[in-house]
């Protein structure tokens, strides 16, 4: 089994992600940080394979994390898990050898795409490696061993929608003890107003919410959803 470390500051993106990782045959999270110190004290002690990183952290970013733990001779593996799309952050982390880079928000197909490649990598590598000699065919398996082909739309979804946005929807109106607006969901998520609005619709229009209009003094009135239990 690959040890996991997933390292997001926002627990419920983390708890989807150690779900999904869960999935994955040959994975396994033994570890959660929501912050960089956590991250840091945790791949210190051993035993950790891979971390699943986040960029945007309460104490640091997720690169200078990386990079205070090759200061320190740590060699754990990385993937970055992030919303920082920009290129001076992603060629950052290909220099301080992030081996994946998937941006949020992202697929169960793509997140899984990335794991699987990288347990393709670490089998090369010991193929490889008990040889004790590489040439230049067994160093470009080792590189090949790291290249995706582009995931698959996940099914039921729409262009533009994706899992983990809408698990972390869901999660938030499992556990409401009345219904929320689009507000109140976007509120509770950290996404834009207009981002919670297009996922609820989706999923009141595939019957796993339910639409209930709130009418006030004036205006028009409030949508609100609750869950629906399958």
């Amino acid at each position: 089994m690959i040890d996991v470390l997933v390292v997001d500051d926002d627990y419920r993106v983390a708890e989807i992600n150690a779900k999904y990782v869960g999935k994955v045959p040959g994975f396994r999270v033994t570890a959660r940080a929501h912050s960089a110190a956590q991250a840091l004290t945790t791949v210190q002690r051993g035993g950790i394979a891979l971390v699943l990183l986040d960029h945007y952290l309460p104490d640091h970013t997720g690169l200078e994390l990386v990079h205070r733990m090759r200061e320190q001779g740590i060699g754990t593996d990385v993937i970055m898990i992030t919303a920082a799309g920009d290129v001076a952050t992603v060629q950052q982390a290909m220099r301080l050898g992030a081996l994946h880079y998937l941006v949020k928000p992202f697929t169960f197909a793509a997140l899984r795409t990335r794991l699987e490649s990288y347990a393709a990598l670490r089998r090369t590598v010991d193929r490889v490696g008990g040889h004790g000699v590489t040439g230049q065919e067994q160093v470009d398996r080792i590189f090949g061993a790291l290249r995706t082909a582009p995931a698959p739309p996940s099914p039921g979804l729409p262009s533009g929608h994706s899992e983990p946005t809408t698990d972390l929807i869901c999660g938030v109106l499992h556990h409401a003890d009345q219904p929320l607006s689009a507000h109140e969901v976007a509120a509770r998520t950290g996404l834009s107003r207009s981002t919670a609005q297009r996922y609820l619709r989706h999923l009141e229009q595939a019957g796993r919410l339910r639409l209930s209009l709130k009418y006030g003094d004036t205006g028009r009135p409030e949508h609100r959803y609750a869950w629906v239990a399958p």
